[in-house]
């Protein structure tokens, strides 16, 4: 069992892991201020309640975890330009960066995905593999309280 690095809204990537660029998975934390339709690619146009959201994505391509910090300054609107699922929710002004929980090295992002609540979207950032979705909800909980239990759920997977 091996505890995610957290990576808070403040942190600067290189400061929390030795090598970001070595990658791994993640699972980004996202709240969500109110309810919000989003035009998600080839998916169309889906409705997002408000709430406390929770995106497992993988960094293993060029650039690693660098993709979270991405992700991050989306959600800042510090930067723009939309290429993956995600991003139809992190460019949106009503949603805002909690944390990151990463692993790096080590690849199960579908793993995590299943044991999570099926989100509002199904085949959102799943189209590369068969799970039902990348994406979790939950709104009957505090947001520090459900990022403590995906990192648990994060750490009990790897």
């Amino acid at each position: 069992m091996t505890a995610p690095v957290r990576y808070g809204p403040d942190d600067r990537l290189d400061a929390v892991l030795d090598d970001p660029a070595a990658g791994g998975t993640y699972v980004l934390v996202v709240d969500l201020s109110t309810s919000v339709s989003v035009e998600v690619g080839a998916l169309g146009v889906r409705e997002f309640p408000a709430g406390s959201y929770a995106y497992v994505g993988s960094a293993f391509g060029p650039g690693g975890f660098s993709r979270v910090d991405r992700h991050r300054r989306h959600l800042a609107g510090d930067e723009a330009g939309v290429h993956w699922h995600v991003d139809a929710l992190t460019t949106r002004p009503e949603a805002s960066f909690v944390v990151g929980l990463l692993a790096p090295g080590i690849d199960i992002e579908c793993a995590v995905a299943r044991r999570l609540p099926p989100g509002p979207v199904d085949a959102f950032g799943s189209s590369d593999c068969d799970c039902r979705t990348h994406l979790s909800m939950r709104s009957d909980v505090t947001t520090d309280r459900w990022a403590t239990k995906l990192a648990d759920t994060v750490a009990t997977v790897a």
